[in-house]
């Protein structure tokens, strides 16, 4: 009984603590090394949140590539991006809401200055960080829905991530292509 009020105890401080420093840490910590519960699955709350703040920040950041872009390349694929992770998001957004899980609405810390990142870029480096912030949240957002796909907790939200799974692999090629890799 000891044992069980002290698990409580500690995971009621690491959730206050997570929510003290933000949404932006937690989704970050979601993306790079998805957390698994007591039971081995893996945490639909860091999920949420990790999926959710990715793609917030997609979708920010596809709209400011479509206006600032400087190739033709760059700017079809963030057009691409917004519509696929503005449907993830809508596909989503029914399924996490029975889960009673707090669902961001906006930006944390980590995504606010990646979008100052590309308002800040000038015409000539504006499609190299754009890119570069692609290859890095395009493949966190595969580990964090693969990982959940195979391992998460809900039975509900595990097809959903798999299906999306597919599209970020898709988008997270063409980025290897626009970048010339």
């Amino acid at each position: 009984m000891k044992k069980t009020l002290l698990l409580a105890a500690a995971a009621t401080a690491v959730l206050s603590l997570a929510t003290v420093q933000g949404a932006a840490v937690a989704a970050q910590k979601a993306v790079t090394s998805p957390k698994a519960n007591a039971n081995g699955t893996e945490s639909t709350e860091a999920f949420i949140t990790g999926l959710t703040l990715s793609d917030l920040y997609q979708v920010e950041a596809g709209k400011i590539a479509q206006q600032k872009g400087q190739s033709q390349g760059v700017k079809d694929y963030a057009k691409w991006v917004v519509d696929d992770h503005t449907l993830i998001t809508n596909q989503m957004k029914h399924i996490f809401a029975a889960t009673k899980t707090k669902i961001p609405t906006e930006l944390g810390a980590r995504g606010k200055r990646m979008i100052a990142d590309l308002h800040a870029a000038t015409p000539e480096t504006f499609d190299k960080v754009y890119l570069a912030q692609q290859q890095t949240t395009q493949a966190a957002e595969l580990t964090l829905l693969s990982a959940y796909a195979e391992g998460g907790e809900s039975s509900d939200i595990k097809p959903a991530a798999a299906k999306a799974v597919p599209k970020i692999k898709a988008h997270l090629t063409k980025v290897h292509e626009l970048q010339g890799h």
